[in-house]
């Protein structure tokens, strides 16, 4: 994908003018390369002047705990795995802007979430918000339709997502055929749903 992170901080300087917060969903399949656009363009927004912080959707992930009693487990990463209702909470309070807001964050070498690991303060203007399922037309997750003010859907070719979710797997410790097994069994059928059921986004790369 070629992106402009130039050209988007300044979209995103001229839409944000006068505004106290604006929040900004960066959505994607698993391994489309999220967290590095979103870590780019909070670095540009910053040096551009924006006050700018960043909330990845990991954080809402359910506890191991809950998604075995559930029978989830092996699906973990899928839209039904995330507390929703958490999340949509924490993105209402971002809303209003007004004060500190404390977000989770996700420990990938763990694969657990650590309750109120961030604080977002008023100052922070510019709020960049990144997970598969933001813009996903479905029940619950669409109440988080009106609560953006941007959204960017980045969606790479399923032969590149398959190459880097290998990749991610492999340097996290799993055998090839582990891996394999979490990439086809679970990681790409989620990326499917994000490109077939999500909603337009204001830009979209591929």
């Amino acid at each position: 994908m070629n992106i402009d992170t130039a050209a988007i901080t300044n979209e995103i300087a001229t839409r944000a003018a006068n505004r106290q917060r604006f929040l900004i969903a960066i959505a994607g399949p698993p391994g489309a390369g999220k967290s590095t656009i979103v870590e780019q363009l909070a670095a540009a927004l910053l040096e551009s002047g924006l006050q700018t912080a960043i909330v990845p959707m990991d954080g809402f992930h359910m506890d191991d705990a809950i998604l075995r009693e559930r029978g989830l487990l092996e699906r973990k990463g899928a839209q039904e795995t995330f507390d929703v209702r958490g999340l949509l909470d924490i993105v209402r309070a971002l809303r209003q802007g007004s004060e500190d807001v404390l977000v989770p964050l996700f420990d990938r070498t763990r694969e657990l979430a650590i309750a109120a690991a961030r604080a977002i303060r008023p100052q922070d203007r510019i709020v960049l918000i990144e997970g598969n399922y933001l813009l996903l037309d479905e029940p619950r997750w669409v109440e988080l339709a009106t609560l953006f003010d941007f959204s960017i859907m980045l969606l790479p070719s399923e032969d590149v997502l398959e190459d880097r979710l290998m990749q991610r797997w492999l340097e996290l410790g799993l055998e090839p055929a582990a891996a394999q097994a979490k990439v086809e069994g679970n990681d790409l059928p989620n990326g499917r749903l994000v490109r077939d059921r999500s909603r337009k986004a204001d830009l979209a790369f591929s």
